[in-house]
């Protein structure tokens, strides 16, 4: 049998709206009532109805968790992550496929009939726009992992790409390769552009440098082999910088397969430091973006949002680092 709130009132001697103000936050109840009440919940086994309980507060306590890359397995780090911060704080993710979407207007309309408290946008390739129209809407919102602004119109928390294109120049400079190629992901997504951006930038002012650069159909495993696949065919760069630890990992997969070596005849470096990067088998440099700590922030934000809507976008900045190890050869 179901233990009701009738069921816990009755057993502690108080009323049915004492009992719903107890597991009510922010509600008024005497110590006393407080303590009679969950003793009798515990004794019991109840637990309070959390549908029953938004419809007395007006909040669910459901957080929209938007993304729309699931081919990249670094999302499972990232729903990982989102998921148990955004339950420890005592809201609810409620999650949402975006593959192949980019009119916000139906995403909102879904989030909007389940009442949602706010939306975190975890997505490095949606416009800005995609986030701003929630706000718009009236919905508290948070972009993970999107375009940096210095005036955003929403908060964002993520990287510079294009600063981590410059880095993985920078080190194909300074181990001396001379003919290098930038593999991207979809050429539309701004996290693409903007590490097209700056590792271009830095390697066209160096004169005896040659650059190339294509992109693939999607930040996946397939996609990474088949453009690298295409390339290994024409003309081959020295190295590569792959704007995704997933895209380098599927190239990685094709110059092996062409009977090539890394990094003695071609040197990968990629971006993210996911987990399947320091593999044994796979043991690929890259530039580590930092998961956790932009997550735990877009967290912090979205809850500061809830109790103040009209909170100032903010935009910030979490650090970058290469991590050496085993796909690019050694500085001279």
């Amino acid at each position: 049998m179901v233990v009701t709130l009738k069921d816990v009132a009755e057993l502690a001697g108080v009323s049915r709206s004492a009992v719903s103000r107890t597991f009510t936050e922010g509600a008024s109840v005497s110590d006393k009532t407080r303590r009679k009440v969950k003793k009798a919940a515990d004794s019991l086994g109840y637990s309070p109805n959390a549908l029953a309980s938004s419809l007395t507060t007006g909040r669910t306590k459901l957080i929209g968790l938007v993304a729309d890359n699931f081919h990249n397995p670094i999302f499972l780090e990232v729903f990982d992550l989102f998921t148990k911060g955004l339950q420890d704080r005592g809201l609810r993710p409620l999650l949402v496929n975006l593959s192949d979407e980019r009119d916000p207007e139906h995403s909102i309309r879904m989030l909007q009939q389940y009442s949602v408290d706010g939306v975190i946008v975890a997505s490095s390739t949606l416009p800005p726009n995609f986030a701003q129209a929630f706000r718009e809407a009236k919905v508290p919102v948070v972009h993970s992992f999107g375009r940096h602004s210095d005036s955003p119109n929403v908060h964002v928390v993520g990287i510079d790409n294009a600063a981590g294109g410059r880095m993985a120049a920078h080190e194909l400079i300074r181990r001396g390769y001379k003919k290098v190629a930038f593999l991207g992901g979809p050429v539309d997504a701004t996290s693409t552009q903007d590490r097209l951006h700056g590792f271009a930038q830095e390697i066209l002012r160096q004169p005896d440098m040659e650059l190339t650069y294509t992109f693939a159909s999607a930040y996946s495993f397939d996609a990474g082999r088949i453009e690298m696949t295409k390339s290994l065919m024409t003309d081959p760069a020295q190295a590569y910088f792959c704007g995704d630890d997933v895209l380098s990992i599927g190239a990685l997969s094709a110059v092996t397969s062409a009977g090539l070596r890394v990094p003695q005849d071609v040197g990968i470096i990629g971006l993210n430091d996911m987990e399947m990067a320091r593999w044994e088998n796979i043991n690929l440099t890259t530039i580590h973006q930092p998961v956790k700590q932009i997550i735990a922030s877009s967290i912090e934000l979205i809850v500061g949002m809830l109790t103040d809507p009209n909170r100032a976008p903010e935009a910030r900045l979490c650090p970058c680092h290469v991590v050496e190890r085993g796909t690019l050869r050694l500085a001279p």
